[in-house]
């Protein structure tokens, strides 16, 4: 697939409900999706999950989430959120597969639904920001933040994996290039990946690399600004860079076909001597 394919730009697939709508058709996948909804101070929002299970993550203000299902497991959930995807961590409600669910924000906000399609219908729960693992990954001009709240190894989910990183501006991440494009047990796993991006402040600007893994597989060169996002379905990918004095969010969403929920991936050969992996 080609840069234009891949690279969806602020706008590129809102509609009256989201202001950005990925969902596997959309994107030529199977599994992967990712949904921002924008709501005005006192506004709702009432979806259904469907085969799908989705997390509310805010990604600024607070909300009340509302599940409601089949049987006895409704909840509400109150998310106090955060004032921006630069300020901290966030707290999170997970909605299981076959419910409906209603958000609701009475001081307005943003929120992101990142979701994967799935077989098992676990419950619904709500993820305190306190319990979110924070780990620093990389050194130097490589140095980043990664948010792990729905890593494999953090939170339950059937399929989807779903973590934050802040790039400081200047610096490099998701580098050294990586992918997980192929189903190699205890070596690799096979997931599809979407990337949105938020840059800080007035004017900011990334930029995105994916290369191919094989022939005529994915490859992007994009300059990347607050919501827009970037879809792999294969590949090798990173570097995503900050631009000086501007840090960079991303939020990664991910799953896969395979049978076990795991991130494994594979560094492209050509640069791990030189930069050892993550270090």
């Amino acid at each position: 697939m080609t840069s234009t394919d891949l690279h969806l730009p602020r706008g590129a697939t809102a509609n009256a409900q989201y202001a950005v709508d990925i969902d596997p058709k959309s994107a030529g996948w199977t599994h992967s999706s990712l949904r921002v909804v924008e709501l005005a101070p006192g506004g709702s929002h009432t979806f259904t999950t469907g085969d799908s299970e989705w997390i509310v993550l805010p990604l600024e203000g607070g909300c009340t989430v509302r599940i409601d299902t089949a049987s006895t497991e409704n909840g509400e959930f109150q998310l106090l959120g955060r004032d921006n995807v630069f300020a901290d961590v966030s707290d999170f409600v997970y909605a299981p597969r076959d419910t409906r669910v209603q958000i609701a924000s009475g001081a307005g906000g943003r929120f992101a639904l990142a979701g994967a399609k799935c077989e098992r219908r676990l419950p619904a729960r709500y993820g305190p920001a306190p319990e979110v693992s924070v780990e620093d990954r990389g050194s130097g001009s490589c140095a980043r933040r990664v948010r792990n709240f729905a890593s494999a190894d953090a939170f339950d989910c059937d399929r989807l994996i779903a973590v934050e990183v802040i790039t400081p501006g200047g610096n490099w991440s998701s580098y050294p290039p990586h992918k997980h494009d192929e189903h190699r047990p205890g070596v690799e796993s096979e997931l599809e990946e979407i990337y949105y991006f938020e840059i800080d402040g007035p004017n900011g600007f990334g930029y995105q690399r994916v290369s191919p893994s094989r022939p005529d597989g994915s490859d992007v060169l994009a300059e990347v600004r607050s919501g827009d996002a970037v879809l792999v379905p294969d590949g090798w990918h990173g570097p995503s860079i900050a631009q000086p004095g501007h840090d960079m969010y991303y939020l990664n969403v991910m799953a896969g076909p395979g049978e076990t929920r795991e991130w494994r991936i594979c560094f492209h050969p050509d640069h791990v001597e030189s930069t050892g992996g993550y270090r």
